[in-house]
């Protein structure tokens, strides 16, 4: 694995080339490392602000970083709007996620910018999850990993148990005001809706084991939808519990 002094060099290098591009605007820090809360593992996440077209710019960069760091692959991120977030694997597992944003999309969206050069312009701010489409994930999950038991369709009844869990844990940290995104707000939530998640954890794929964790994880699902939106939980925890 990477050293921090290996990841530190590596964004020290990223800053020098934004520096010497005409091209590039602007720089930003995003992620833990722009609010101070990294640690030795946090990966290096930046912002450019682009001057004309972004694509050349992209891959201009893109065969850049594969030459200069030894990339071994790269993907991705679809983002709304004209941006282009790129994620790029170097050796040593350093995790080096770059935002080529056009000038006029080049800015905060949350807490978590520090600029280096340039200037920024007012952003919306991401949106939080909408609460009405988690629940809806929720009890298509529990249904469907109902029919894949009945089906005796095991890998793919524990992927939708998991999958379930995913959107407790995004219902709760939603209604807490706590991250939601990857369940970066999971450690923050309170034991009494975490301590009941270790009973969902599935230990083995025979039916009654992910019968027993289905249960558990719908009995979960139940008791945050209580104290989330209390007047759909009447309507469907008797539904829910059909399916344990």
């Amino acid at each position: 694995m990477f050293t921090p002094e290996q990841r530190d060099r590596t964004r020290a290098r990223l800053l020098a080339r934004a520096e010497s591009d005409d091209s590039i605007t602007g720089f930003a820090h995003t992620g833990s490392h722009a609010t101070g809360t990294g640690d030795r593992w946090s990966d290096t996440d930046i912002v450019l602000a682009v001057d004309g077209d972004i694509a050349e710019t992209v891959n201009r960069w893109t065969a850049w970083i594969y030459c200069e760091f030894d990339t071994r692959h790269h993907w991705d991120l679809p983002v709304p709007g004209a941006s282009v977030v790129r994620l790029f694997l170097l050796p040593g597992w350093v995790e080096l996620d770059i935002t080529f944003a056009p000038e006029t999309e080049f800015g905060a969206r949350g807490p978590a910018w520090q600029t280096l050069f340039g200037t920024p312009h007012a952003q919306p701010p991401f949106p939080p999850p909408d609460r009405n489409t988690v629940i809806g994930f929720a009890w298509h999950h529990a249904l469907h990993a109902h029919i894949c038991l009945e089906r005796g369709r095991s890998w793919q009844a524990a992927h939708w148990i998991n999958a379930l869990r995913d959107q407790l844990i995004t219902l709760a940290c939603l209604r807490l005001d706590l991250p939601t995104a990857y369940s970066k707000g999971a450690h923050l939530l309170p034991d009494e809706i975490t301590a009941p998640l270790e009973s969902t954890l599935i230990r083995s794929l025979t039916a009654p084991e992910l019968r027993r964790a289905l249960t558990a994880t719908i009995t979960a699902t139940a008791a945050e939808l209580d104290h989330s939106d209390p007047e759909l939980a009447t309507r469907i925890r008797p539904m829910l519990t059909e399916l344990t």
